[in-house]
């Protein structure tokens, strides 16, 4: 008696017949790169994507619900540093470039602080309003480096990207040499 086995290919994960990915991954993190900032685990496409689909869609429901608790809300971020006193010195101004921005902490809480123009001064949280990862300055904007949203110096409005919402703006202002909470 001959026994048969039967081999089932994987699915492709590459275009008809163009061999280009039909589903790129945008994602730094799809190759194992940690992102700086990026508190969750593997994205859901990842869990996904695996041999075991279903065995990873069930160990994900528990990596992805734990990412959510990790970091808060980017407004409860911006409530608790508003509870900062007033004329805490968040930085030096000469700290913050023209054009820029820096990354900086209130009451332990992180938080962006930017100069549009010289001498205006704005500071948002710096938790991203998408996925909840933490938003560095970049090249004239700011940037969540987990799925590249960009926001706006000025008012933190988003400019791309899957982000919802605008970053939550904190009070600051300029006094003497610093910036302050107001």
């Amino acid at each position: 008696m001959r026994s048969t086995t039967t081999v089932t290919p994987a699915p492709s994960t590459t275009g008809p017949a163009t061999g280009a990915v039909a589903d790129p991954v945008v994602d730094p993190r799809a190759a194992g790169a940690e992102v700086a900032g990026c508190a969750c685990g593997p994205t859901r496409r990842q869990l996904l994507r695996g041999t075991g689909a279903a065995a990873g869609a069930l160990a994900g429901v528990g990596a992805l619900a734990a990412c959510s608790g990790q970091t808060p809300s980017p407004q409860e971020a911006a409530e608790s540093v508003s509870s900062a006193e007033a004329g805490t010195v968040v930085v030096a101004l000469a700290d913050v470039p023209v054009g820029g921005a820096v990354a900086a902490k209130i009451g332990g809480q992180d938080v962006l602080v930017t100069q549009p123009t010289e001498g205006e001064v704005h500071a948002f949280s710096a938790i991203c309003t998408h996925e909840g990862c933490a938003v560095t300055p970049g090249e004239g904007e700011l940037v969540c480096p987990c799925h590249q949203s960009r926001y706006a110096l000025t008012d933190a409005a988003v400019l791309g990207g899957p982000a919802p919402a605008p970053l939550p703006a904190i009070d600051v202002e300029v006094s003497g040499q610093d910036v302050v909470v107001t």
